[in-house]
């Protein structure tokens, strides 16, 4: 059924970003009334009508769970007040870290998580820098997957003459090539081993960063103890002034502390989770990602290209 109009609504985990998605698009987010009952049950109404109408459902899912249960209960809400088409736009994809069965007796967590969404009535997904870009196949739904690396575009061609890119670890190797190739500059891997959730142990750096600026890459910053020992091990190699570009700033526990103990110079992250809340640091700055969502969702609904806002090299 085609349509000739949308509209944007929000969950209650990031509205700061989906309001500026809305207003670069030019529009006012829809009307949708979210409740709690005492026993702490989700309730959701729409308060306008969008029978025919292709719809956007921004939500972060980072925790709490029920921003996930949010997600699914506004998908269901839409899909039973008749509308033409569903898109759930995760700026944070979250359990996308249990992406695999890496040891016995284990979930899938993630690819759950895509079921749960499909079940639920949504047509498509657009999310942004996912833990593992294999997760883009847990669906059986069209998925459209944005880079991060486009929201820093710019942000440090100043340093561009001294600078190596580092990759977080071995997994961050296509996205910190990204940034390369995006910075015409050389690329270092660290390579570490996780003996349990949380904790990372730093095994030895691949590549030269003695006298160098560094500019370390990844998806998520959680607690910020892998950081922070990668920017140990960094500085101990003869780096010199160390900079980070993260796309998700989870940051629980002490992570901002540690961050501000380190000799990081700045961090660099987007607002795809909601960070207002959060004790705030000198050291972090944040790049709004509601430029990228707002053209993601125009180009979605006109049926245009996604591919073409940015260039990365996905080899």
């Amino acid at each position: 059924m085609a349509t000739n109009d949308y509209m944007i609504f929000a969950g209650s985990s990031n509205l700061p970003l989906a309001n500026k998605i809305a207003k670069n698009i030019g529009r006012q987010l829809g009307s949708v009334e979210l409740k709690r009952f005492s026993d702490g049950e989700i309730w959701v109404k729409y308060g306008e009508n969008i029978r025919g109408l292709e719809v956007f459902i921004i939500q972060s899912t980072n925790p709490p769970a029920e921003n996930w249960l949010e997600l699914l209960i506004m998908i269901d809400a839409a899909k039973r007040a008749s509308a033409s088409k569903i898109t759930a736009v995760l700026p944070y994809f979250g359990y996308a870290r249990q992406d695999r069965k890496d040891q016995p007796r284990v979930a899938i967590s993630a690819k759950l998580m895509a079921n749960l969404i499909t079940v639920a009535g949504a047509d498509r997904v657009i999310a942004m820098d996912l833990h593992a870009a294999q997760i883009q196949g847990y669906f059986d739904i069209p998925f459209d997957h944005l880079y991060g690396s486009s929201v820093f575009k710019g942000t440090f061609d100043h340093l561009k003459k001294n600078l190596v890119v580092v990759s977080a670890d071995v997994g961050g190797i296509k996205i910190a090539r990204a940034y390369a190739k995006l910075l015409d500059c050389g690329l270092v891997v660290i390579d570490k081993r996780r003996p349990k959730q949380n904790t990372a142990e730093i095994m030895h750096i691949i590549g030269d960063v003695e006298n160098k600026d560094v500019l370390i890459v990844d998806d998520l910053i959680d607690t910020a103890g892998t950081f922070v020992g990668a920017i140990e091990a960094l500085k101990n190699k003869g780096a010199i002034n160390i900079y980070g570009a993260v796309t998700h700033p989870v940051l629980s526990g002490e992570a901002i502390e540690r961050i501000e103990r380190s000799e990081l110079k700045m961090l660099f992250i987007t607002d795809t989770i909601n960070f207002d809340h959060k004790e705030k640091s000198i050291k972090i700055n944040i790049i709004s990602a509601a430029d990228l969502f707002s053209e993601a969702i125009r180009r979605t609904f006109n049926n245009e290209s996604i591919s073409s806002l940015f260039n990365i090299d996905k080899g």
